[in-house]
């Protein structure tokens, strides 16, 4: 019991680094262009981190919880060893200012631990399949919104004073910083919830009457009757309030190493081009949400920064800093992987 107590702590711990993490997502833009302090952004961003959860389904959860490792092969250990390999993983990517992606290294966890338990067999192709798929379609995303977005915007105000059109996206850019952050919180703190759900549903199945005690404490009458009615997986509402509020607590905290690398060393940003940065990553992951495909956040607003920052000029890209940010995504899944298993092995020399 103690232990299955321990592993949601630490799940939460990971919503909470999550959102630290990717703080710099949400602020990074609109503390660049000085819109707001770093302060009332992070504020700003939280706010609207926490507030998501009346605003998104629960498909991105379920995909994490049942979509990318079989949840009947879901034990305590296997948990442990998703959620050590993407704790590690944020803390030496923040420590290096790096911004990669909370998600797929929580995914990258998942599929580690499951194949040294299971071997091959226990992953579930169609869930991976469409989240790496999405791993190259989420920046290409944010690059096209916002480049639409940017042309539509400049088209509209080509003959206008720029002392007011940066006054108004001064405005607009609380909007759209808004919408990322709801955004954000929308999709990301999802995979915490899923993780925990996994936990709840498939590692404590078969456990003592200790560890059922853990899990009706998290679940309303109705839904303790749901479950014992026969549905096997869904999203208890105390767990979603519990994971949008770590993750809004994480942002408050904020990354502020990496909001440097986002806002400054990409490329330079006025307040119209932030807006429309923000406003093209925010489209993507509503509609990455909506179709319940965990996707990162960190992809996401990369893509609408570079994706704005070319629409003004190719060269006002620092394409070095723009490659080894790719890097970063592109070893992320493979070193969470190889942390996860070592994590599970670890777990299973010390508690069997």
């Amino acid at each position: 019991m103690i232990w299955i107590i321990f592993l949601i702590f630490l799940a939460i711990f990971f919503d909470y680094l999550n959102g630290f993490h990717d703080a710099a997502n949400s602020v990074a833009t609109i503390v660049s262009t000085r819109v707001l302090s770093p302060k009332f952004a992070v504020i700003w961003a939280a706010f609207f981190n926490f507030v998501a959860l009346f605003v998104f389904h629960t498909g991105v959860a379920k995909t994490i919880g049942s979509g990318i490792v079989d949840i009947s092969i879901v034990d305590t250990n296997l948990v442990f060893g998703a959620l050590m390999s993407a704790c590690i993983w944020n803390l030496l990517t923040w420590w290096w200012g790096l911004p990669s992606s909370s998600s797929h290294a929580l995914i990258g966890g998942l599929i580690g631990a499951a194949l040294i338990k299971a071997g091959p067999g226990a992953l579930v192709s169609s869930g991976i399949i469409k989240t790496v798929v999405f791993i190259v379609i989420a920046p290409i995303m944010g690059v096209f919104f916002s480049v639409f977005i940017a042309s539509v915007v400049f088209r509209l105000f080509q003959r206008a004073n720029p002392f007011k059109v940066d006054h108004l996206f001064r405005k607009g850019q609380l909007l759209s910083a808004a919408a990322y952050s709801l955004g954000h919180g929308g999709n990301d703190a999802q995979k915490t919830m899923g993780i925990i759900t996994m936990l709840l549903f498939g590692g404590l199945s078969g456990a003592s009457e200790g560890a059922s005690v853990v899990r009706d404490f998290f679940l309303t009458t109705s839904e303790s009757a749901r479950l014992a009615g026969g549905d096997s997986f869904f999203i208890p509402v105390s767990i979603i309030v519990l994971c949008q509020a770590a993750i809004a607590l994480g942002t408050l905290s904020g990354g502020w190493r990496i909001v440097k690398t986002m806002g400054q060393k990409v490329t330079r940003l006025k307040p119209v081009d932030g807006f429309c940065a923000e406003t093209g990553a925010a489209l993507s992951l509503f509609i990455s949400s909506w179709l319940g495909i965990p996707v990162s956040t960190t992809h996401t607003i990369t893509g609408g920064i570079v994706g704005i920052g070319s629409f003004r000029r190719f060269s006002a890209v620092r394409w070095g800093v723009a490659r080894k940010i790719v890097w970063a995504w592109v070893i992320t899944i493979p070193a969470c992987i190889a942390i996860a298993a070592f994590s599970y092995m670890l777990a299973v020399a010390i508690l069997g």
